[in-house]
């Protein structure tokens, strides 16, 4: 039985229709498979993975090659979600011409439907260059984690409520597709979701958004000592992998494993 892809016009049509739409993160074929086929809508190779897979302390390490090689292995595994790829830090600051040829490199090495970069109105001429160049684009205003050094930490909510507006409106006149929220009272990102035509999709961001995204493995409880108010865990997977390796290390030692039935004769 085939699998119809979700494109970024279909995308947005779910959105015209009410639908809440859905998002997570994934860094690799094997998570990015599963979201998929558990019936997930959109999946974004996040720079996230700069903390959550390479265990640095920011997003600003992961590099434009590491981001393109994670995309692979996501949309290799993937049928039916819309697949975006970050940019990361410095991929597309320079200037628009550098930020086009990097999108670029992302959409044909990967194959992704789409990337996402922070910014608002100071990134509008970028987002514009991209979409004019046919690349789907999805802007990311309120909390910037690549902005960690000039917004002095990470998890700070955002509440100047006319810069986060003419962020918004910005990113939706210069083309972009859809607006990322993060961290923004649920009333103020109640009123910039009113105020485009685009989808937006909210990380603490409240209830109001046409979607939202968390990251994978902090919605799975594979990370540890990470607990944000926007948070909910949906499993305890940490603690069940822990338990299966403590019990394969017990067993070999033992000598419980392998056993004649995980044997050959």
């Amino acid at each position: 039985m085939s699998v119809k892809k979700i494109t970024v016009p279909g995308f947005c049509e779910l959105a015209a229709r009410g639908q809440k739409l859905t998002m997570l993160t994934a860094y690799d074929y094997l998570w990015a498979g599963l979201m998929d086929q558990a019936g997930i809508d959109s999946i974004l190779v996040g720079d996230s993975l700069s903390m959550v897979v390479q265990g640095h302390s920011t997003t600003l390490p992961v590099t434009l090659d590491e981001m393109i090689y994670h995309g692979k292995m996501v949309v290799r595994a993937v049928h039916r979600a819309l697949v975006l790829v970050d940019m990361p830090f410095m991929s597309y600051q320079v200037s628009p011409l550098q930020a086009v040829e990097n999108a670029g490199r992302i959409i044909k090495e990967t194959g992704a439907d789409a990337v996402k970069l922070e910014g608002g109105r100071i990134q509008s001429e970028t987002i514009l260059a991209i979409s004019r160049a046919d690349i789907p684009v999805m802007a990311h205003v309120g909390m910037r984690p690549q902005a960690v050094r000039q917004l002095g930490g990470m998890g700070k909510v955002q509440r100047d409520e006319q810069r986060l507006l003419d962020d918004a409106k910005a990113a939706e006149d210069a083309g972009a597709f859809a607006i990322l929220l993060e961290l923004i009272p649920q009333q103020l990102a109640q009123k910039i979701t009113e105020s485009v035509s685009i989808p937006t999709i909210g990380i603490g961001a409240g209830p109001h958004c046409s979607g939202q995204v968390l990251v994978g493995p902090d919605m799975l409880g594979l990370t540890a000592d990470f607990r944000p108010k926007f948070l909910k865990q949906y499993a305890e997977l940490r603690s069940i992998a822990t338990q299966a390796v403590q019990q394969y290390v017990s067993e070999v030692q033992k000598g419980h494993f392998p056993d004649a039935s995980h044997s050959h004769s």
